[in-house]
């Protein structure tokens, strides 16, 4: 057996639990069940909840805030600018007019003086990168952000960004069958940035995937054997499955209690696909 540390300082100054909750599933046409989802995963443990101006036009971080506000301490609201969602499309965007203009409005929209984690959605190929993230700095110099974070990013794109601010967190997409971030993971490893997986439970845990084989033996769900995999595959992984669903969310949460045998951890950290 292995144990598992579940706690990540993100940035040398935000202490959080690392199992999070990603927050983009809240239903917006229904405010209370939002309102009891948001309240009921602070109840649960979670301190570190992520959203972005982007979900529902920016209703996501409104429903956060008239759930959860005035914060309680431990919790980390985490928001994203750089990406619009006008219809079926997300579309980069990262003008430093844009991105100063959706820092303001998420100020507003969370009720806070400063954001503790603003993340750079994507980065829009149409900008210069030195220009996206010195507006993110400018912020920072400001007052109105303290850590900086990126999303979708290559090795060699943290390294430029960090030239020019510290970044303290990075979320691409990994969960078991998608792990192309390998190298940017050993790189958050290497320099201490919280990496924060989205999409984290695969789509391939099925029931009759090898995860749900493990499940199975360990009286577990899928979902949690994929959830506790990332917690145990490394120490600056900060998983943040979302739901609309409060079942779902207490069975993500007790995703902390499955402990991995070493030979399931070293199993399912071979390919999905050579399992079959």
């Amino acid at each position: 057996m292995h144990p598992t540390r579940l706690h990540l300082v993100i940035g040398g100054d935000l202490p959080v639990h690392r199992l999070g909750f990603g927050a983009m599933r809240l239903p917006g046409n229904d405010p209370a069940a939002a309102h009891a989802l948001a309240r009921r995963a602070v109840e649960l443990g979670v301190t570190f909840i992520d959203t972005a101006d982007s979900y529902d036009l920016g209703r996501n971080e409104e429903l956060l805030a008239e759930a959860l506000h005035p914060y309680p301490d431990d919790v980390v609201i985490a928001t994203k600018a750089g990406q619009c969602h006008p219809g079926d499309e997300w579309i980069p965007l990262g003008r430093p007019e844009y991105l100063r203009q959706q820092a303001e409005l998420s100020l507003r929209r969370l009720r806070v003086e400063r954001i503790d984690l603003f993340q750079l959605h994507r980065i829009d190929p149409a900008v210069p990168l030195q220009d996206q993230i010195g507006a993110l700095r400018q912020l920072q110099d400001e007052g109105k952000v303290r850590h900086v974070g990126l999303s979708e990013v290559s090795v060699e794109q943290i390294v430029e960004a960090g030239r020019i601010t510290p970044i303290v967190s990075v979320q691409n997409r990994y969960n078991l069958d998608d792990r192309r971030s390998e190298d940017v993971l050993a790189h958050c490893e290497r320099h201490g940035i919280a990496f924060l997986p989205w999409l984290p439970i695969a789509p391939s845990v099925r029931p009759d995937s090898p995860v749900a084989e493990v499940a199975r033996r360990l009286g577990a769900t899928p979902a949690q054997v994929a959830l506790a995999w990332l917690l145990r595959r490394s120490e600056v992984m900060v998983p943040i499955p979302g739901t609309s669903s409060p079942r779902h969310l207490e069975e993500n949460v007790r995703a902390v209690d499955v402990v991995l045998p070493d030979e399931d951890f070293d199993r399912l950290a071979r390919p999905l696909q050579d399992l079959k």
